[in-house]
């Protein structure tokens, strides 16, 4: 008897559920730890914001029966102080936003094979990827604000013809729709501020990579989940740059 009940001891021991990757998380049914699943809710829940602001911004656009041409408000670029170009350095911005994701992709990869200098290597990039986009939307910001653009005030105008028109003299009423420069800088500020705590988490996984504790853990997951939360960025700013600088 006494056997019989040792065995049903050790049975029952072997089916309980091991961690998965020494952190405090537990193999789930779709074989995700329990790190990388709160990192999708969050991201979930972070999503629903967005799509609260994006449709806000529809809703009120659509409401309106004039709105600022983007490519006279962004057509602005450094170092040139005249020059015409439409879009051209919010481009340049979208651009080195993913190729900063590529870099993280790369440091995940570089994880994954556990070379720890890979990961360090591709990291740097992302973080100044990200640190480049920051620079530049404080720059774009400042030159708006230069214009005369406010959160609740918005020089840029129709003229006689209908056109968008950015008008000098500061007026007492906006000659464009106010809510222009409220959901802008609401907006892309409040992407901005998760692009700032995207690079702080990576410094923060740089330091983890190049100091070793994520090596002698055996993974470097915790690069796959700030890299999940980068992607998510430069995912929402794809809809931000069409909402704002493209329709």
């Amino acid at each position: 008897m006494a056997e019989v009940i040792e065995i049903k001891e050790e049975h029952h021991v072997d089916q309980l559920p091991t961690p998965n990757n020494g952190e405090g998380g537990e193999n789930s049914a779709l074989n995700i730890s329990y790190g990388k699943t709160m990192m999708w809710y969050f991201l979930l829940s972070d999503a629903f914001t967005f799509s609260a602001f994006l449709i806000s911004y529809a809703t009120i656009r659509i409401s309106q029966p004039w709105w600022p041409d983007p490519n006279v408000v962004f057509k602005s670029f450094p170092f040139m102080a005249h020059a015409n170009v439409p879009l051209g350095f919010v481009s340049v911005m979208t651009f080195v936003l993913i190729l900063s994701s590529v870099a993280v992709v790369r440091a995940v990869q570089e994880g994954h094979r556990m070379n720890q200098k890979g990961v360090v290597t591709w990291m740097f990039w992302g973080i100044v990827g990200g640190v480049f986009f920051l620079g530049c939307q404080a720059w774009e910001w400042n030159n708006l604000i230069h214009e005369g653009l406010r959160p609740f005030y918005n020089p840029f105008g129709p003229n006689e013809a209908g056109k968008t028109t950015l008008f000098l003299e500061k007026m007492a009423m906006s000659p464009g729709p106010v809510a222009f420069g409220a959901l802008f800088f609401g907006i892309t500020g409040f992407h901005g501020f998760h692009v700032f705590t995207g690079v702080c988490l990576n410094v923060y996984g740089l330091i983890g990579a190049a100091n070793g504790p994520f090596h002698k853990r055996g993974h470097y997951e915790m690069i796959e989940k700030l890299g999940l939360y980068w992607h998510f960025v430069d995912l929402v700013w794809v809809f931000v740059f069409l909402a704002f600088y493209l329709m």
